[in-house]
């Protein structure tokens, strides 16, 4: 990948859907460039296309029309396979509800994306094990989440994010279902993640999570409404 080249290049991106006889468009020819190690945080009112941005950006939908491109690759005409291995190896998600396996440790959550990286069971515990001590959870490993707090299941979280070393991490209200406190720490972890050169891109509705960025992107009825570096 050209060292110049945005990790992700959103180029007059337009995502509508059919209701019935309405066709409702929820982006209408976004273009955005976003660099390698940024940290980013995309704001706007509900209804904004915020959810069906980060869908687009994770791999998770289709552009109707334009091009989104990750890492130099275009991704938009890729088929459900190709846009299943790049989830899987080039980006990190982080979800407000955690989404981690109740029967699983903090080990074994961490190494399940590992697992379908083909990687060996010595290979994932090791890796499992120094994400669990960088998200400070070396001594919780052998815990269930049901035995976790809030904070403590986010990070467990970030870690899983972390296991494939993705090119971004995509948070969606990574901080809503947590106490101020907690919340505080997950971003202050976010902080050392983009200082340490990670590219972060995170969802919120709250303006005080929005100004821990360096840079916030604001939609508006599909359509890019401001666009500020810190």
């Amino acid at each position: 990948m050209n060292p110049l080249q945005p990790i992700v290049s959103l180029q007059s991106v337009r995502r509508s859907y059919s209701l019935g006889d309405v066709v409702v468009e929820a982006l209408r020819g976004l273009t955005l460039d976003i660099a390698a190690g940024e940290y980013i945080a995309i704001m706007g009112p509900s209804g904004c296309g915020k959810s069906t941005l980060l869908n687009l950006l994770g791999c998770l939908d289709r552009p109707t029309s334009g091009r989104y491109l990750l890492g130099g690759t275009d991704i938009s005409s890729l088929d459900d396979d190709s846009l299943s291995e790049i989830r899987g190896r080039r980006l990190g998600f982080i979800f407000q509800s955690y989404n981690l396996i109740q029967q699983l440790n903090v080990l074994e959550n961490i190494e399940v994306p590992l697992f379908y990286q083909g990687r060996s069971d010595k290979e994932a515990r090791e890796i499992a094990i120094g994400l669990a001590k960088r998200v400070g959870l070396e001594k919780r490993m052998d815990h269930k989440p049901f035995e976790l707090s809030g904070g403590q299941q986010q990070r467990v979280a970030i870690a899983r994010a972390l296991a494939s070393d993705p090119l971004v991490l995509l948070a969606d209200e990574a901080t809503g279902n947590l106490d101020s406190g907690s919340g505080r720490e997950i971003l202050g972890l976010f902080d050392e993640l983009n200082a340490a050169g990670k590219t972060l891109i995170m969802v919120t509705h709250d303006s005080s999570v929005g100004e821990r960025s360096h840079r916030i992107v604001r939609l508006r009825d599909g359509q890019l409404e401001s666009d500020n570096r810190r």
